[in-house]
């Protein structure tokens, strides 16, 4: 993700309290979020060795 130049709007002590960026990288951001949520609710499953998911697919092809 490339950055661009931070935007940021503050009150009237100068303390930042928002900030402005493109809708794209925004989106992305949403994305990524996205994903570690779901990487977060999977972490307790079980897992499968490359071997045994090739097993399973070729048996099923």
């Amino acid at each position: 993700m490339q950055s661009s130049p931070q935007q940021y709007i503050v009150d009237e002590k100068g303390n930042k309290i928002s900030v402005i960026l493109p809708f794209s990288e925004y989106q992305q951001m949403q994305e990524d979020l996205h994903d570690l949520a779901v990487i977060a609710e999977r972490k307790n499953e079980n897992t499968h060795t490359l071997h045994e998911m090739k097993k399973r697919l070729g048996s099923n092809l």
